[in-house]
């Protein structure tokens, strides 16, 4: 270890709050794009001390001090911090920086990363525990549920008088490196609840051949890139792709550029509006849909 480092372990140990078993952590660094925004959602934004650089919304998130991607977080920064607790997904890592950071005597909170409305039930009453607002996570969560069925209904009403378009979701940086979505991840599950037909056969992220590409032709195309935004995203996937002006989706000028931190950290508090505005995209000739998820 260098001896930054050391310094940085002996300071969290010196100066972590020697909380009881039953107080609650008072200051926070949050992992992850998703749960960084459920500790804001459920009123806990002032105990965030650090970040990591997926936690970009709100805005104001973007002000706090950044421990790092949540894959390859600061061991470093996150002691140096003097957090109560690091909260993050199961994706945060890697394993040694951990380790160290438990070590330290900060505790650790992995929450789960599962598309899944149950793990997401879960993560959200967890945190409500920990920030010491547990009706509100309950009340969240009825709500988050209330919206997703509405929108299932909708859906299914619109699909009664058109296919499900196929979609693709394609992950990349600065329009190149793109890597499809597949089963099991969570932008298949946000294909599939707003109403589109995913047909990649491989599980989580990946490149894709060609040949899997023209097969697939897909008549929905959603660009998710960690550098760029909208049109300009669009236009950068394109020009660095070319083959996918083959395809019926760019034919049909339905490439659509989708938020990438909508992706992180599980099932966000914003996925329900991202829903909305997929479907309106994939029925265009259905009535307007609303989240219902402002109260």
């Amino acid at each position: 270890m260098r001896l930054s480092g050391t310094l940085a372990l002996c300071s969290a140990l010196l100066f972590a709050p020697l909380a009881g078993a039953g107080e609650l952590p008072q200051r926070w660094v949050s992992s992850g794009g998703s749960l960084s925004e459920w500790v804001v959602r459920l009123g806990g934004e002032s105990k965030l001390v650090g970040v990591d650089t997926t936690s970009l919304h709100p805005q104001s998130l973007q002000q706090l001090p950044s421990v790092g991607y949540q894959r390859a977080l600061s061991a470093e920064g996150v002691l140096s911090l003097h957090p109560d607790v690091l909260i993050g997904s199961e994706e945060m890592g890697p394993p040694p920086v951990l380790a160290q950071i438990k070590a330290a005597g900060i505790r650790i909170e992995s929450l789960s990363a599962r598309p899944d409305l149950d793990a997401l039930e879960s993560n959200v009453l967890r945190l409500g525990e920990l920030l010491g607002r547990p009706q509100q996570a309950h009340e969240e969560i009825a709500a988050y549920r209330q919206a997703l069925q509405h929108q299932a209904a909708w859906v299914a009403k619109a699909r009664e008088r058109q296919p499900a378009p196929r979609v693709l979701m394609l992950l990349g940086h600065a329009g190149s490196n793109l890597m499809a979505a597949g089963k099991d991840s969570l932008a298949v599950w946000l294909i599939e609840r707003a109403g589109g037909e995913s047909r990649t056969e491989h599980s989580g992220y990946k490149p894709i051949s060609s040949e899997a590409l023209l097969a697939m032709d897909p008549q929905v195309l959603i660009v998710a890139d960690r550098s760029l935004q909208g049109e300009e995203a669009r236009q950068a996937v394109l020009r660095q792709n070319p083959l996918l002006a083959q395809t019926s989706a760019v034919r049909d000028g339905l490439v659509l550029s989708l938020d990438p931190t909508l992706l992180v950290g599980g099932l966000g508090p914003r996925l329900p509006e991202g829903l909305v505005e997929l479907s309106a995209a994939f029925y265009p000739s259905e009535p307007a849909l609303t989240a219902e998820l402002d109260r």
